[in-house]
């Protein structure tokens, strides 16, 4: 165990829909070797209202139930008792668009707590007080911030040297430099008449940067070329 491990403390009311995407696959490798430790925290354990409930009606009469202040900020405040937060994301709808460069910064984090929320929201004063940065996955909205905590500690893992075998693989990840990956081929050189491209198995190092730059950057242009403003 490293003591330069990234921890990320995840807090929600459904901790059971973290169990199978936290526990497998990069992220359990990279826990199983001491670079990040991932904790669940159920918002529930904080709550002191009867039957462990953390949300309540919202002023004004709209309609749907709101997750409260109380619970929420004793469990960051215990937390916080232990060791020192480098951010406080709440995965909201409407945060600011998680990007890889959004996730190759979070991932030089020492510790990072992040607050899934559900039912209708949370009470906004935690959103005044408690956070420090607000991230969505895209512009819909889902049954709560499970899944999208889930994705942000998986991209921001997977960054972590040694979380993959291969960093090098992590740093061509499309995105990485603005521009969307270029082709990718393996065995067999030739499926059905489908022929990999000549260049990549003439051997020659140089060219084949060339191509997958210039490949890089027509995909960009046709696919996502508001990455290139």
């Amino acid at each position: 165990m490293t003591d330069n491990k990234l921890r990320i403390d995840i807090l929600t009311v459904m901790p059971e829909m973290l169990d199978s995407p936290l526990g497998c696959s990069i992220l359990k490798r990279a826990q199983d070797k001491g670079l990040a430790e991932i904790v669940v925290h159920n918002l529930r354990d904080f709550s002191l209202r009867p039957h462990r409930k953390v949300d309540d009606y919202p002023f004004g009469g709209e309609a749907g139930m709101v997750m409260q202040i109380e619970p929420i900020d004793r469990a960051i405040e215990s937390l916080k008792a232990e060791r020192k937060y480098d951010e406080v994301i709440f995965m909201t709808p409407d945060g600011e668009t998680f990007t890889q460069p959004i996730a190759n910064r979070l991932s030089m984090c020492k510790n990072l707590i992040i607050l899934c929320g559900h039912y209708k929201g949370v009470d906004y004063r935690i959103r005044e007080h408690l956070i420090t940065r607000e991230i969505t996955i895209g512009d819909y909205v889902l049954t709560g911030g499970e899944l999208p905590a889930a994705i942000v500690t998986d991209a921001i893992v997977r960054l972590i040297p040694g979380a993959i075998g291969d960093e090098q693989s992590a740093l061509s990840d499309s995105f990485q430099d603005n521009l969307l990956a270029p082709p990718i081929y393996t065995r067999p050189a030739e499926y059905k008449g489908w022929k990999v491209p000549e260049i990549l198995l003439s051997g020659h190092e140089a060219h084949i940067d060339e191509w997958k730059h210039e490949m890089a950057v027509k995909r960009t242009l046709e696919l996502r070329p508001d990455l290139l403003k």
